[in-house]
């Protein structure tokens, strides 16, 4: 089969508020000073353990590319087995920036995703990119794969379910809008459904409190606009 390549926030009001005023203060100086920090701490943290406690489990964004999430997750079919789909979200505006399908759960499932939000996302530098421990993310071709575009990787700790809240809700959505409204027969039939919901729903219909009731790609539009104007 052939692969494809290619969080409405429960927090309070005070929070959101507190994040989308985070976000409205982005410049491009801060861009820098963001990316200087963290590339000032590669070389003391490149383990991917020491990189997740020098973030301090803090999986927020003042700007974009600045924290990706990724995880795995799965589904069956009914005659063909198991789809797999990998995911990489910026968690300064939601929208996931990269993902991959396939039928195999491989180390090059993870690598595909990673080059396509890298690709995306214009080859940025000094992004961390937190995954758990999963051994596709633990690979030494993924790791291969972050080092030579230059980002940084993050991995949890070990029972350290909560880091990937946000991507186990981005999951979980999928699952009731996608995955539970019907059986399907055949991986293409899935995997046609999984990337129409992306693009289509998630990224351009879904409102989201943690981004002022805006969907990820208007939350983007906008702040890149305020920073052009600012400039």
């Amino acid at each position: 089969m052939r692969a494809e390549t290619g969080f409405d926030s429960s927090a309070d009001t005070s929070f959101s508020r507190h994040r989308r005023e985070r976000r409205v203060g982005y410049t491009r100086s801060h861009t820098r000073e963001s990316k200087t920090s963290l590339s000032a701490s590669h070389g003391r943290a490149r383990d991917p353990l020491q990189m997740y406690l020098l973030v301090q489990r803090d999986f927020t964004a003042d700007c974009p590319n600045q924290c990706w999430l990724t995880d795995i997750t799965e589904h069956q079919t009914v005659r063909e087995g198991k789809l797999y789909l990998c995911a990489i979200k910026d968690v300064w505006s939601n929208r996931i920036v990269g993902y991959a399908i396939d039928d195999q759960v491989k180390a090059s499932l993870a690598v595909r995703e990673l080059g396509n939000a890298v690709m995306q996302r214009r080859n940025p530098a000094n992004v961390v990119v937190h995954s758990d421990r999963g051994s596709q993310f633990g690979s030494k071709k993924f790791r291969r794969t972050l080092r030579g575009h230059k980002l940084l990787g993050s991995m949890g700790r070990v029972g350290a379910a909560r880091d990937n809240a946000a991507m186990e809700w981005l999951f979980s959505l999928l699952q009731k809008n996608v995955l539970d409204r019907q059986s399907w027969a055949t991986r293409q039939e899935l995997r046609l459904a999984i990337v129409a919901w992306i693009e289509g729903k998630y990224h351009r219909k879904r409102r989201q409190r943690g981004l002022g009731r805006l969907t990820p790609v208007e939350f983007e539009a906008i702040m890149i606009d305020i920073v052009e104007w600012a400039a």
